[in-house]
């Protein structure tokens, strides 16, 4: 059983790992052609595509997920197999996502002033033309998260992983077709005054563009599972009652994660032109999420469908098994990947801004390290959540949620006494120790709900990890210290090899100090992949 989820971990792994890898080159690129730290131009268009991608994050992180694949599951034991269901639920979704698109381009302007109050009239303008190009996401997005939580339902996962490497291909296409055509700006001097619409059309369409073939290709794996899908409006008597109940607490928690965004996205705008600002910030989160998406999404995903069947039959022990091996699993690889992108941040800030000037890489080095303090709690969290999900409970996610915005906002307004380029590292910082409050107290909760939660076992195995971390991060960073002091002045080429080697000895270490410490997790992953890799030669 283990060994299929793990599985079919690997192969969301494998099409996560490929589109992060692709993401991060379009990043790169797009940070060469209009700049990133201080970049205001590189903040409008970020700030313009700030509402798909937030929508996005919002529906793929919970909100569609928590209502789907449980009442999928449930749905299945109908007698047309849940076919009537996944086509009225699609249907509504659909219907609801398109209103809002509408509805947010009409107030695209509105919008915008609002979530960048700090800027002047022409930068809010230039990222309002970026919105209303790439609001049309929102629909897409929502089409490629139903689509995809449909097939993970039906334990079809490999999809859902690799519709978003079609994307990113598309959207690096657009940005060397970009740069060809107005150059590159890779410390973002481009004024807001220097942009055209057909300039804003060639950035922005493109990115639209490869968000609507991610969505539109999941529909050739709808129909290689068997799915077909006849849009139907009749929405009575198929559970759907329930189905609004459960999405009621998730739409309740998406208005306090947008409230609590308006307030943080203007305090981050205020470093605009100074400091890591929105756009910076946005490519901070990219690296932030890269190993959260390879190996906590990709491992609870799979687990998720098996932790819903559990929960929606009331097979409690069977849950807490599932549980606890997810929640050690996914710390152990996280843990040591905040302590490799920690001692290794100076030379990904340099790979990523491979055209800014030192003080610009030194600046994004800094929120980068600060974002990554809450990494591993922020995986566990995830897990903690997709239980709750399990379960039906969207109460609860809303209850520990709001805690976390609430000390968020209440730690960011703070952030306006700040210096302006000190903002953004800061306000990752204020993020993080929020985060880690919310993971405990989440932990707790669930615990509290379901009374048992293998604690004990979870917690020897989370300080073992820790033990073994922090040597790894001590001898990542006198290797990084090393390798500065060596070469100074090292550009994007050395720096990707020196990050490689921060990263295998951080890696060494911590491998090497979990087998003195007898980690079952461990000797269980490189199990797996003794045997994978056997069965591959032979």
């Amino acid at each position: 059983m283990a060994a299929g989820i793990m599985r079919a971990s690997a192969v969301m792994a494998s099409g996560t790992m490929v589109s992060r890898i692709l993401g991060l080159v379009k990043a790169v690129l797009l940070a060469y052609a209009i700049g990133s730290v201080g970049a205001v131009s590189a903040d409008a268009f970020a700030n313009g595509n700030l509402l798909p991608n937030t929508l996005y994050m919002i529906l793929l992180g919970g909100m569609l997920n928590a209502v789907l694949v449980p009442q999928i599951v449930r749905a299945a034991q109908n007698s047309d197999g849940g076919s009537g269901y996944i086509n009225k639920i699609l249907t509504l979704i659909s219907a609801v996502l398109f209103g809002i698109t509408v509805l947010a381009m009409l107030a695209a302007p509105w919008i915008v002033h609002l979530t960048a109050i700090p800027w002047d009239a022409d930068q809010r303008a230039l990222a309002t033309a970026f919105a209303y190009w790439c609001l049309p996401q929102i629909v897409f997005y929502g089409l490629y998260t139903v689509l995809g939580e449909v097939l993970n339902a039906r334990s079809v996962f490999g999809p859902f992983t690799w519709a978003p490497v079609l994307n990113n291909v598309i959207g690096i296409a657009g940005i060397v077709v970009f740069i060809a055509m107005f150059g590159a700006d890779p410390e973002g001097e481009r004024t807001v005054f220097e942009w055209d619409p057909l300039s804003i059309g060639v950035l922005a369409g493109s990115a639209t563009l490869g968000v609507i073939a991610q969505a539109l290709i999941l529909f050739v794996s709808w129909r290689k599972a068997g799915i077909h899908y006849r849009p139907d409006f009749k929405w009575k008597g198929m559970g759907l009652g329930r189905t609004a109940r459960i999405a009621g607490w998730s739409l309740a928690t998406i208005t306090v994660m947008q409230l609590g965004g308006l307030v943080t996205n203007n305090i981050v705008a205020i470093g605009t032109g100074h400091g890591p600002s929105t756009s910076a910030m946005q490519n901070v989160w990219l690296i932030f999420m890269m190993p959260h998406s390879v190996i906590a999404v990709s491992l609870a995903t799979a687990y998720f469908t098996r932790l819903s069947e559990w929960g929606q039959t009331g097979r409690m022990t069977e849950f807490v098994a599932d549980f606890s091996a997810s929640a050690r699993q996914i710390a152990l690889v996280m843990v040591l990947a905040a302590a490799a992108i920690f001692a290794a941040a100076p030379f990904v800030a340099r790979i990523i801004n491979f055209g800014a000037t030192q003080l610009q890489v030194d600046q994004f080095s800094q929120a980068l390290q600060a974002y990554v303090v809450s990494l591993a709690a922020y995986s566990f969290l995830f897990v903690v959540q997709r239980a709750f999900y399990a379960l039906s409970d969207t109460r609860t996610p809303f209850v520990f949620t709001t805690i976390q915005m609430g000390i968020v906002i209440a730690l960011s307004l703070l952030l306006i006494f700040a210096p302006e380029a000190m903002i953004g590292m800061l306000f990752a910082l204020v993020w993080s120790f929020a985060t880690i409050v919310q993971a405990l107290l989440a932990t707790w909760l669930l615990r509290r709900k379901i009374g048992s939660i293998d604690g004990r076992r979870i917690a020897q195995s989370l300080v073992r990890y820790v033990l073994a971390a922090i040597p790894a991060l001590v001898a990542g960073l006198l290797v990084t210290w090393l390798l500065r002091s060596a070469v100074p002045g090292f550009d994007a080429v050395l720096a990707i090899p020196f990050a490689v080697a921060v990263a295998a000895v951080v890696g060494a270490v911590y491998v090497i100090l979990l087998g003195l410490l007898r980690s079952p997790e461990l000797a269980e992953l490189t199990g797996f992949i003794s045997r994978k890799l056997g069965r591959n030669r032979s």
